[in-house]
């Protein structure tokens, strides 16, 4: 009798004010629910990952645009960003936790998603257009702000959880999910909403992770 293969979750996490994270909380909601699944998870805040600066961009250009080989130097300029491109590569589901900052995600969560979306290794060009190399796959972002961008005046404002939709979606992930839990910047907004939204975590964990 053959064993089922695990589903391997990645989790890639940025809540520098830990235990007092609204982001976090969601988060643990959501693992509790985790079943039938190895954990692996990457701190943001202690695994910081590259930008790209005029070394490692030149090399990338070379090697993955022009297919061209490199030098060992170049190679070790890139060496953190395919490592966490292979370490995303090999998740069946990545979850991305993170506040919004100043209407958007924190630079440090931008820097990963540019680390891990690299030509020819998450997306490529196919007579002209671009494809997503991840299918089959699922995501879901977790985000808390302080104030409310799901409904009122700020609508627009939002592009904390949109641009990681969009980010995913161009790399073709199959199963896109978000939540947003906003208002957590005033009470009672906080703690209905955070509630409202550790109901959505466990219930998109206990879709995902049941056994069919």
């Amino acid at each position: 009798m053959t064993r089922e293969k695990s589903l391997k979750t990645l989790i890639v996490q940025y809540t520098p004010r830990n235990e007092r994270s609204n982001t976090k909380k969601i988060l643990d909601a959501f693992v509790g629910e985790i079943k039938n699944s190895d954990i692996e998870k990457l701190d943001l805040t202690k695994d910081v990952p590259d930008l790209f600066l005029e070394h490692n961009l030149d090399a990338y250009i070379h090697r993955d645009y022009l297919g061209e080989a490199i030098s060992a130097e170049q190679k070790n300029s890139l060496a953190k960003m395919d490592r966490m491109t292979a370490q995303l590569k090999s998740a069946d589901i990545v979850i991305v936790v993170y506040p919004m900052n100043n209407f958007s995600m924190p630079a440090v969560v931008k820097a990963w998603f540019d680390s891990v979306m690299l030509k020819g290794k998450t997306w490529d060009t196919k007579n002209g257009n671009y494809v997503g190399l991840m299918n089959g796959r699922k995501a879901l972002t977790l985000v808390s702000s302080g104030a409310d961008y799901e409904n009122g005046p700020m609508v627009s404002w939002e592009h904390a959880l949109s641009l990681a939709n969009l980010e995913f979606q161009f790399m073709g992930y199959s199963d896109i999910r978000g939540i947003l839990a906003g208002g957590m910047g005033s009470e009672p907004t906080r703690l209905s909403n955070l509630e409202k939204s550790i109901k959505q975590a466990k219930s998109i964990a206990q879709e995902w992770y049941s056994k069919k």
